[in-house]
Protein backbone atom coordinates (compact mmCIF):
# COMPACT_ATOMS: atom_id res chain seq x y z
CA UNK A 1 0.00 0.00 0.00
CA UNK A 2 1.29 3.45 -0.85
CA UNK A 3 2.63 5.62 1.94
CA UNK A 4 1.18 8.70 0.20
CA UNK A 5 -2.44 8.32 1.32
CA UNK A 6 -4.50 10.95 3.13
CA UNK A 7 -5.65 10.14 6.64
CA UNK A 8 -8.69 11.82 8.33
CA UNK A 9 -6.48 14.48 9.91
CA UNK A 10 -5.09 15.46 6.48
CA UNK A 11 -8.63 15.82 5.14
CA UNK A 12 -9.66 17.89 8.16
CA UNK A 13 -6.65 20.19 7.72
CA UNK A 14 -7.46 20.76 4.06
CA UNK A 15 -11.20 21.29 4.39
CA UNK A 16 -11.93 22.54 7.90
CA UNK A 17 -8.71 23.06 9.79
CA UNK A 18 -6.60 26.17 10.29
CA UNK A 19 -7.49 29.74 11.26
CA UNK A 20 -8.52 30.99 7.82
CA UNK A 21 -12.20 31.86 7.56
CA UNK A 22 -14.44 29.36 5.82
CA UNK A 23 -15.15 30.09 2.15
CA UNK A 24 -18.60 28.78 1.34
CA UNK A 25 -18.80 30.38 -2.12
CA UNK A 26 -16.77 30.28 -5.31
CA UNK A 27 -17.12 33.07 -7.87
CA UNK A 28 -16.69 33.64 -11.59
CA UNK A 29 -17.64 36.38 -14.01
CA UNK A 30 -20.22 35.64 -16.66
CA UNK A 31 -19.13 37.01 -20.05
CA UNK A 32 -21.32 38.27 -22.84
CA UNK A 33 -23.37 40.82 -20.92
CA UNK A 34 -21.02 43.81 -21.23
CA UNK A 35 -18.48 44.96 -23.78
CA UNK A 36 -15.85 45.21 -21.04
CA UNK A 37 -15.93 41.39 -20.87
CA UNK A 38 -14.83 41.13 -24.49
CA UNK A 39 -11.07 41.04 -25.17
CA UNK A 40 -11.67 42.89 -28.45
CA UNK A 41 -13.01 45.98 -26.63
CA UNK A 42 -10.30 48.65 -26.51
CA UNK A 43 -10.14 50.10 -23.01
CA UNK A 44 -7.85 52.98 -24.05
CA UNK A 45 -10.68 54.92 -25.67
CA UNK A 46 -13.81 53.34 -24.18
CA UNK A 47 -16.61 55.87 -23.51
CA UNK A 48 -18.67 54.51 -20.62
CA UNK A 49 -21.66 56.82 -20.97
CA UNK A 50 -21.80 56.80 -24.78
CA UNK A 51 -21.70 52.98 -24.70
CA UNK A 52 -24.65 52.60 -22.28
CA UNK A 53 -22.26 51.44 -19.53
CA UNK A 54 -21.00 48.81 -22.01
CA UNK A 55 -24.31 46.98 -22.38
CA UNK A 56 -23.85 44.10 -24.84
CA UNK A 57 -27.47 42.94 -24.87
CA UNK A 58 -30.18 44.44 -27.13
CA UNK A 59 -31.66 46.34 -24.17
CA UNK A 60 -31.58 46.61 -20.40
CA UNK A 61 -34.93 44.79 -20.35
CA UNK A 62 -33.33 41.89 -22.22
CA UNK A 63 -30.43 41.81 -19.77
CA UNK A 64 -32.73 41.81 -16.74
CA UNK A 65 -34.88 39.06 -18.23
CA UNK A 66 -31.80 36.91 -18.88
CA UNK A 67 -30.41 37.46 -15.38
CA UNK A 68 -33.82 36.66 -13.86
CA UNK A 69 -33.99 33.49 -15.95
CA UNK A 70 -30.51 32.43 -14.82
CA UNK A 71 -31.52 32.83 -11.18
CA UNK A 72 -34.86 31.06 -11.73
CA UNK A 73 -33.56 28.12 -13.76
CA UNK A 74 -30.37 27.19 -11.92
CA UNK A 75 -29.97 25.22 -8.67
CA UNK A 76 -30.49 27.02 -5.37
CA UNK A 77 -26.73 26.87 -4.80
CA UNK A 78 -26.10 29.13 -7.84
CA UNK A 79 -26.78 32.86 -7.49
CA UNK A 80 -26.20 35.60 -10.07
CA UNK A 81 -25.58 39.24 -9.07
CA UNK A 82 -24.76 42.23 -11.22
CA UNK A 83 -22.06 44.32 -9.56
CA UNK A 84 -21.57 47.93 -10.65
CA UNK A 85 -17.92 48.53 -9.65
CA UNK A 86 -17.34 52.28 -9.47
CA UNK A 87 -14.03 54.06 -8.99
CA UNK A 88 -14.05 57.28 -6.95
CA UNK A 89 -13.63 60.60 -8.72
CA UNK A 90 -10.28 62.37 -8.85
CA UNK A 91 -8.78 62.90 -5.39
CA UNK A 92 -5.90 65.18 -4.47
CA UNK A 93 -3.54 62.19 -4.52
CA UNK A 94 -4.52 61.54 -8.16
CA UNK A 95 -3.81 65.19 -8.90
CA UNK A 96 -0.38 64.80 -7.26
CA UNK A 97 0.42 61.73 -9.38
CA UNK A 98 -0.30 63.78 -12.51
CA UNK A 99 1.77 66.64 -11.13
CA UNK A 100 4.89 64.61 -10.27
CA UNK A 101 4.65 61.48 -12.40
CA UNK A 102 4.17 57.88 -11.27
CA UNK A 103 7.81 57.09 -10.47
CA UNK A 104 8.39 60.18 -8.32
CA UNK A 105 5.04 59.55 -6.66
CA UNK A 106 5.82 55.94 -5.76
CA UNK A 107 9.41 56.65 -4.74
CA UNK A 108 8.91 59.79 -2.69
CA UNK A 109 5.72 61.87 -2.66
CA UNK A 110 3.28 59.07 -1.80
CA UNK A 111 4.98 58.69 1.60
CA UNK A 112 4.32 62.33 2.54
CA UNK A 113 1.06 64.05 3.44
CA UNK A 114 1.48 66.88 0.91
CA UNK A 115 3.88 69.21 -0.84
CA UNK A 116 3.13 72.53 0.87
CA UNK A 117 0.55 73.45 -1.78
CA UNK A 118 -1.88 70.53 -1.70
CA UNK A 119 -2.68 67.85 0.92
CA UNK A 120 -3.31 64.24 -0.04
CA UNK A 121 -2.74 62.34 3.18
CA UNK A 122 -4.25 60.88 5.12
CA UNK A 123 -7.59 60.19 3.42
CA UNK A 124 -7.72 62.97 0.79
CA UNK A 125 -10.87 64.69 -0.41
CA UNK A 126 -12.15 64.85 -3.98
CA UNK A 127 -10.91 67.67 -6.17
CA UNK A 128 -13.47 69.83 -7.96
CA UNK A 129 -12.88 67.66 -11.03
CA UNK A 130 -13.55 64.57 -8.92
CA UNK A 131 -16.87 65.99 -7.73
CA UNK A 132 -17.81 66.83 -11.32
CA UNK A 133 -16.95 63.28 -12.43
CA UNK A 134 -19.26 61.80 -9.78
CA UNK A 135 -22.02 64.23 -10.76
CA UNK A 136 -21.56 63.18 -14.39
CA UNK A 137 -22.13 59.59 -13.25
CA UNK A 138 -25.37 60.76 -11.65
CA UNK A 139 -26.50 62.18 -15.00
CA UNK A 140 -25.35 58.99 -16.75
CA UNK A 141 -27.40 56.85 -14.39
CA UNK A 142 -30.48 58.97 -15.03
CA UNK A 143 -29.99 58.46 -18.76
CA UNK A 144 -29.62 54.70 -18.39
CA UNK A 145 -32.55 54.41 -15.97
CA UNK A 146 -34.68 56.12 -18.60
CA UNK A 147 -33.57 53.35 -20.98
CA UNK A 148 -34.62 50.66 -18.50
CA UNK A 149 -31.42 50.02 -16.53
CA UNK A 150 -31.97 48.45 -13.10
CA UNK A 151 -31.41 50.75 -10.14
CA UNK A 152 -29.16 49.01 -7.61
CA UNK A 153 -30.89 47.92 -4.42
CA UNK A 154 -27.74 47.42 -2.31
CA UNK A 155 -24.96 49.99 -1.93
CA UNK A 156 -21.45 49.59 -0.52
CA UNK A 157 -18.56 52.01 -0.18
CA UNK A 158 -14.95 51.97 0.85
CA UNK A 159 -14.45 53.91 4.12
CA UNK A 160 -12.19 56.48 2.44
CA UNK A 161 -13.67 59.95 2.11
CA UNK A 162 -13.13 60.14 -1.65
CA UNK A 163 -15.17 56.97 -2.12
CA UNK A 164 -17.98 58.07 0.21
CA UNK A 165 -18.12 61.49 -1.46
CA UNK A 166 -18.36 59.81 -4.87
CA UNK A 167 -21.23 57.62 -3.68
CA UNK A 168 -23.08 60.69 -2.41
CA UNK A 169 -22.66 62.71 -5.61
CA UNK A 170 -23.50 59.69 -7.77
CA UNK A 171 -26.65 58.58 -5.95
CA UNK A 172 -27.98 61.82 -4.48
CA UNK A 173 -31.63 62.24 -5.55
CA UNK A 174 -31.65 58.69 -6.97
CA UNK A 175 -31.19 56.47 -3.91
CA UNK A 176 -29.79 58.92 -1.37
CA UNK A 177 -31.48 61.89 0.21
CA UNK A 178 -30.42 64.09 3.06
CA UNK A 179 -33.45 62.94 5.03
CA UNK A 180 -34.21 60.61 7.91
CA UNK A 181 -34.94 57.65 5.64
CA UNK A 182 -32.37 57.53 2.81
CA UNK A 183 -31.36 54.26 1.19
CA UNK A 184 -28.39 53.03 3.24
CA UNK A 185 -24.84 52.84 1.94
CA UNK A 186 -22.83 50.28 3.90
CA UNK A 187 -19.20 51.16 4.64
CA UNK A 188 -16.90 48.11 4.50
CA UNK A 189 -13.18 47.95 5.31
CA UNK A 190 -12.68 45.02 2.92
CA UNK A 191 -13.28 47.23 -0.14
CA UNK A 192 -10.82 49.95 0.86
CA UNK A 193 -7.80 50.74 -1.35
CA UNK A 194 -4.52 48.81 -1.16
CA UNK A 195 -3.41 48.98 2.48
CA UNK A 196 -0.22 50.65 3.64
CA UNK A 197 2.75 52.62 2.38
CA UNK A 198 0.93 55.56 0.78
CA UNK A 199 -0.45 58.13 3.18
CA UNK A 200 -3.50 58.68 0.94
CA UNK A 201 -4.50 55.11 1.78
CA UNK A 202 -4.72 55.69 5.52
CA UNK A 203 -8.33 56.29 6.43
CA UNK A 204 -9.79 58.97 8.64
CA UNK A 205 -11.27 58.46 12.10
CA UNK A 206 -14.56 56.60 12.34
CA UNK A 207 -16.10 59.62 14.07
CA UNK A 208 -15.16 61.85 11.11
CA UNK A 209 -16.80 59.46 8.65
CA UNK A 210 -19.92 59.35 10.82
CA UNK A 211 -20.04 63.14 11.05
CA UNK A 212 -19.69 63.57 7.29
CA UNK A 213 -21.90 60.83 5.93
CA UNK A 214 -24.47 59.42 8.36
CA UNK A 215 -26.89 62.20 7.39
CA UNK A 216 -27.00 60.54 3.97
CA UNK A 217 -27.87 57.19 5.50
CA UNK A 218 -24.39 55.66 5.54
CA UNK A 219 -24.07 52.74 7.92
CA UNK A 220 -20.67 51.62 9.20
CA UNK A 221 -20.01 47.93 9.67
CA UNK A 222 -19.72 46.39 13.11
CA UNK A 223 -16.17 46.30 14.47
CA UNK A 224 -15.05 49.40 12.54
CA UNK A 225 -12.44 50.97 14.83
CA UNK A 226 -11.99 54.68 15.57
CA UNK A 227 -8.34 54.67 14.42
CA UNK A 228 -7.10 52.99 11.25
CA UNK A 229 -5.55 49.87 12.77
CA UNK A 230 -4.90 48.20 9.40
CA UNK A 231 -2.51 50.78 8.00
CA UNK A 232 1.24 50.09 8.10
CA UNK A 233 4.37 51.22 6.27
CA UNK A 234 4.37 48.03 4.20
CA UNK A 235 2.29 48.02 1.02
CA UNK A 236 -0.25 45.22 0.66
CA UNK A 237 0.37 42.75 -2.19
CA UNK A 238 -2.25 42.26 -4.90
CA UNK A 239 -2.93 38.63 -3.97
CA UNK A 240 -3.68 39.69 -0.38
CA UNK A 241 -6.00 42.39 -1.69
CA UNK A 242 -7.70 39.71 -3.80
CA UNK A 243 -8.30 37.63 -0.67
CA UNK A 244 -9.95 40.66 0.94
CA UNK A 245 -12.25 41.01 -2.04
CA UNK A 246 -13.11 37.32 -1.89
CA UNK A 247 -14.03 37.86 1.77
CA UNK A 248 -16.30 40.75 0.79
CA UNK A 249 -17.95 38.58 -1.88
CA UNK A 250 -18.43 35.79 0.68
CA UNK A 251 -20.17 38.31 2.93
CA UNK A 252 -22.27 39.73 0.10
CA UNK A 253 -23.54 36.40 -1.20
CA UNK A 254 -24.11 34.86 2.23
CA UNK A 255 -25.93 37.98 3.46
CA UNK A 256 -28.15 38.26 0.39
CA UNK A 257 -28.60 34.56 -0.33
CA UNK A 258 -31.59 35.15 -2.57
CA UNK A 259 -32.59 35.24 -6.20
CA UNK A 260 -35.07 38.09 -6.33
CA UNK A 261 -34.38 41.49 -7.87
CA UNK A 262 -34.04 42.75 -4.30
CA UNK A 263 -30.80 40.78 -4.03
CA UNK A 264 -29.43 41.03 -7.57
CA UNK A 265 -28.21 44.56 -8.43
CA UNK A 266 -25.37 45.90 -6.28
CA UNK A 267 -23.36 49.14 -6.35
CA UNK A 268 -19.79 49.08 -4.99
CA UNK A 269 -17.87 52.37 -4.86
CA UNK A 270 -14.15 51.93 -4.24
CA UNK A 271 -10.74 52.39 -5.87
CA UNK A 272 -8.60 51.41 -8.85
CA UNK A 273 -6.58 48.93 -6.77
CA UNK A 274 -9.75 47.44 -5.31
CA UNK A 275 -11.34 47.00 -8.73
CA UNK A 276 -8.07 45.41 -9.91
CA UNK A 277 -8.44 42.97 -6.98
CA UNK A 278 -12.04 42.23 -8.03
CA UNK A 279 -10.73 41.48 -11.53
CA UNK A 280 -8.19 39.10 -10.00
CA UNK A 281 -10.71 37.39 -7.71
CA UNK A 282 -13.21 36.93 -10.56
CA UNK A 283 -10.70 36.09 -13.33
CA UNK A 284 -12.12 38.95 -15.40
CA UNK A 285 -10.01 40.54 -18.14
CA UNK A 286 -7.99 43.60 -17.14
CA UNK A 287 -9.79 46.81 -18.07
CA UNK A 288 -8.73 50.40 -17.42
CA UNK A 289 -11.18 52.55 -15.46
CA UNK A 290 -10.62 56.30 -15.18
CA UNK A 291 -11.24 58.26 -11.99
CA UNK A 292 -15.00 58.47 -11.63
CA UNK A 293 -15.46 55.53 -14.03
CA UNK A 294 -17.39 52.31 -13.51
CA UNK A 295 -17.45 48.71 -14.76
CA UNK A 296 -20.41 46.33 -14.48
CA UNK A 297 -19.68 42.62 -14.03
CA UNK A 298 -22.24 39.82 -13.83
CA UNK A 299 -20.97 37.43 -11.16
CA UNK A 300 -22.01 33.82 -10.65
CA UNK A 301 -21.63 32.60 -7.07
CA UNK A 302 -21.79 28.88 -6.32
CA UNK A 303 -22.34 27.81 -2.74
CA UNK A 304 -20.73 24.58 -1.57
CA UNK A 305 -23.11 21.90 -0.39
CA UNK A 306 -22.98 21.10 3.32
CA UNK A 307 -20.32 18.57 4.05
CA UNK A 308 -20.83 15.78 6.52
CA UNK A 309 -18.70 15.95 9.63
CA UNK A 310 -15.43 14.12 9.51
Amino acid sequence: MSLLVNNPVDVFDAHKGGVEEERKWTFECVPGFFKQDDESTDDTNFDLLAEDFGLAKPSWAALQAEVANLNASTPDTEVYKLLFLARHGQGWHNFAVEKYGMKAWDDYWSHLNGDGEIVWGPDPLLTELGKSQAKENNRGWKQQLAKGAPLPVAYYSSPFTRSCQTAVYTWLDLSLTESKDPHPVFVKEDIRETIGGHTCDKRNLRSVTEERFTRYGFEIEEGFTEEDELYSDDREKLHMHGLRINRFLQFLYEKDFGKTEQDTYVSVTSHSGTIRAFVLALAHRKFAICTGGMMPILVKGTRAKNESSL
